[in-house]
């Protein structure tokens, strides 16, 4: 994994002095010319030098259980600035009629659809987003949708300068420690910093809107509902490899590749939702548990406070009620 040249660089040295000196220089900036407060400084400040570590964990419900790769950031100079920013540029996502917020609201919208016979469920994947993610190309995404932003200025003293700053600093400075070796990853974003999220769903929501409005008439979705970079569509029969050429052409940096998979006997899982179509084209919702799912849960005789073992029993009732019809 960390041999693909294009994403990963071994480093020879440790940048973290480096990166604190310029983060508190841009801080302290922002500080004197009264664009954040002094407690807005203190909090934002590196008083930490942990080195990310980066580790992985086995997607053991895909075949041949491929590694998710992940980066601490707990404690690394830009964890609080990172997470500054995602609290920041997180309202200006998802606020689109294509973007699906959880299960409950997918089964909710879910009810109001009918299939047709030609009609078929398909579902979408960008295979590994993060590492993916063409980061000038998403920061240019960023910065026309804050000079859009009206009320950005009764929400912050930052210029939209500033926050481009403080975005392209933390988005280009992902380093991390690997078994005892120093790597800097040069493409992409990284799994486990707090506005790595957001930038990924700002990309996938202007690749979306791109890929909608010029997709052949002939393939294009009549449903479209997105969760970060799982989609699901409602599409005609035969039509589904035509669509994914189609998405595959839409970044021009080429990095971007999805998959997709079809329903099967008349269902599809999707966001934690077994989705059923009936016979009269109406649609079914189930709860959705994974070939891996052990139905185990917390004991109630373990010795964990009493609220977090109601809190058990709370979720798994609200789930049913939420997503079966």
């Amino acid at each position: 994994m960390l041999n693909d040249a294009h994403t990963y660089e071994k480093l020879q040295a440790d940048p973290t002095s480096s990166y604190k000196r310029k983060l508190i220089e841009k801080l302290t900036k922002l500080k004197k010319d009264g664009k954040i407060t002094e407690d807005q400084y203190k909090y934002l400040y590196p008083t930490s030098e942990a080195t990310p570590r980066l580790y992985c964990t086995p997607k053991i419900h895909k075949a041949n259980n491929p590694l998710r790769p992940i980066v601490d950031y707990t404690g690394s100079i830009g964890y609080n600035t990172s997470r500054a920013l995602a609290d920041l540029l997180g309202p200006l996502v998802g606020t689109t009629k294509h973007h699906v917020k959880n299960s409950k609201e997918l089964a909710e919208e879910l009810s109001l659809v009918t299939l047709e016979q030609e009609d078929i469920f398909n579902s979408h994947d960008v295979v590994s987003l993060f590492t993916k993610i063409p980061i000038q190309e998403t920061l240019t995404i960023i910065r026309e949708r804050l000079d859009q932003d009206q009320d950005l200025k009764k929400r912050k003293n930052l210029e939209v300068d500033d926050i481009m700053d403080l975005t392209e600093f933390i988005a280009t400075t992902t380093y991390f420690s690997f078994r005892g070796q120093l790597f800097k990853q040069k493409f992409g974003t990284a799994m486990g910093s707090p506005v790595s999220p957001i930038l990924a769903n700002f990309f996938m929501e202007w690749l979306e809107q791109q890929a909608i409005a010029t997709a052949p008439i002939d393939c294009k979705p009549e449903l479209w509902k997105r969760y970060v970079d799982d989609i699901l569509e409602i599409i005609k029969r035969g039509k589904v490899e035509a669509l994914t050429d189609h998405l595959n052409g839409i970044d021009k940096t080429n990095s971007i590749k999805f998959t997709h998979e079809l329903e099967k006997n008349g269902q599809i899982p999707f966001l934690d939702t077994l989705i059923t179509r009936r016979e009269d084209g109406s649609i079914k919702p189930l709860v959705y548990r994974k070939a891996t799912h052990t139905d185990q849960y917390l004991s109630f005789q373990s010795h964990h406070p009493l609220p977090n073992k109601l809190a058990v029993i709370r979720t798994l009732l609200e789930r049913s009620d939420s997503i079966v019809t």
